[in-house]
């Protein structure tokens, strides 16, 4: 069976959604407001990311998150996550890009996107592209990361 990216999207999206937890939404909090809530940990999740800043990045993940990466390696845990990630804050050689491809936003309880991401090394000729996944939570007050997992897209290079 041959699956297109379109699949790919609409398969992501309802196996994080039916992952999610589906807590009642936090009393006292608009939908709009948890949007624009969610937008500004979006924006820090990726934008930490490509700027380098992990200790940023860190704080808008759940210390139980799961990382599962292109190749299929999983870390589990915010500690494994950001060991893996080590290479990444420390070099600062990677050139980190992503197109929206999807959102789901759910109130205060979840919310998915799906990227067209690229993760590119010029210095030794690397190029990765995935379609990426990322699952967040409103726990405690908080927009958390608590899943992310790419697909190859192309092969890397």
């Amino acid at each position: 069976m041959q699956f297109t990216i379109k699949h790919l999207v609409g398969v992501a999206v309802v196996a994080a959604t039916a992952a999610a937890p589906l807590a009642p939404a936090a009393a006292g909090h608009s939908d709009r407001r948890c949007a624009q809530r969610f937008d500004a940990v979006q924006r820090q999740d990726m934008e930490s990311f490509r700027d380098f800043k992990a200790d940023e990045w860190r704080a808008v993940h759940d210390t139980e998150a799961i990382s599962i990466d292109p190749s299929g390696k999983a870390a589990y845990g915010i500690e494994q996550i950001m060991a893996g990630a080590k290479t990444h804050f420390e070099r600062k050689w990677a050139i980190w890009s992503w197109t929206e491809l999807s959102r789901r936003v759910d109130g205060c309880r979840t919310a998915v996107i799906v990227y067209d991401a690229t993760y590119d090394i010029p210095s030794i000729d690397y190029h990765q592209r995935a379609l990426t996944t990322v699952t967040y939570t409103y726990k405690h007050g908080h927009w958390l990361g608590v899943l992310d997992q790419g697909t190859y897209l192309d092969a890397p290079s």
